[in-house]
């Protein structure tokens, strides 16, 4: 019996517009019901959620067996955190502040095992084999992990023709917040200079052949990024739902 089947790098592969939702609470009850929601992916926020490893496994948990997918952002790049949330189960991983080809190379490699990359084997004691009851798994996990860059400076957008173009990155997903920051546009995501940037960016993904992601709200921003030929696109956050829905009861109220 090999790994499970990754829908997600699948569709990615494929070009198919995956539309998905961004967990920050840290909630396995929130995880299950956007899960249920019929989102195509919902990503696990690691990097500014406040998440430790037993807080994704729960998530991944309650994602299991609905029709989304489960992504997991990690706070950096390092071997050691991608091996674990890797043994915790998740196929599919965004990982932040890649600036470079030999990062997004380093990336992909801890993502793998070996002859392929240097993830350490430990396969038999983890959920990701469920337990060594999947007994191809070792053989079978590189083809099933997703690997999806995240370029989000001046620099990284600069290196996106080689990033793009590292064996085993499925996706660059573009980060408008700190590239604006980054540009010395803070909270401005749609400054001119920062669409050209972005647009430019998108070429050259497009031009790699690889899938192009990145986060929009507005639907302005979605069509933007859709007509440029992105497919992997987050549409909205637990975070801001939530908080939008708050407010507007509350003033509902008021009219009462």
């Amino acid at each position: 019996m090999p790994a499970p089947k990754n829908r997600l790098k699948s569709a990615i592969l494929s070009g198919k517009m995956q539309y998905g939702l961004w967990l920050g609470l840290a909630s396995p009850g929130v995880a299950e019901m956007a899960g249920g929601a019929g989102f195509d992916w919902c990503l696990i926020d690691g990097e500014h959620g406040p998440n430790d490893l037993p807080r994704i496994e729960e998530q991944l948990r309650a994602l299991a067996g609905q029709p989304t997918s489960a992504i997991v952002r990690v706070p950096q790049g390092d071997d050691w955190i991608l091996k674990q949330v890797l043994d915790l189960g998740a196929q599919t991983v965004l990982v932040p502040m890649v600036e470079t080809a030999e990062q997004a190379a380093d990336v992909v490699a801890a993502c793998k095992y070996a002859p392929e990359g240097r993830r350490g084997v430990g396969y038999a004691l983890v959920r990701a084999s469920q337990y060594n009851a999947i007994p191809d798994y070792a053989k079978t996990a590189n083809e099933e992990v997703c690997v999806i860059v995240q370029v989000e400076t001046l620099t990284a957008m600069k290196n996106i023709p080689q990033i793009a173009r590292v064996p085993g990155v499925d996706c660059v997903f573009i980060g408008p917040a700190d590239l604006s920051a980054d540009m010395g546009y803070l909270a401005d995501l749609n400054h001119p200079d920062v669409l050209v940037v972005i647009a430019q960016g998108m070429k050259d993904i497009a031009a790699a052949g690889v899938a192009a992601g990145t986060i929009a709200f507005s639907e302005t921003d979605q069509k933007r990024f859709v007509g440029q030929g992105g497919t992997f696109l987050c549409v909205e956050a637990d975070v801001t739902l939530l908080q939008s829905a708050l407010q507007a009861t509350k003033s509902a109220i008021k009219g009462i």
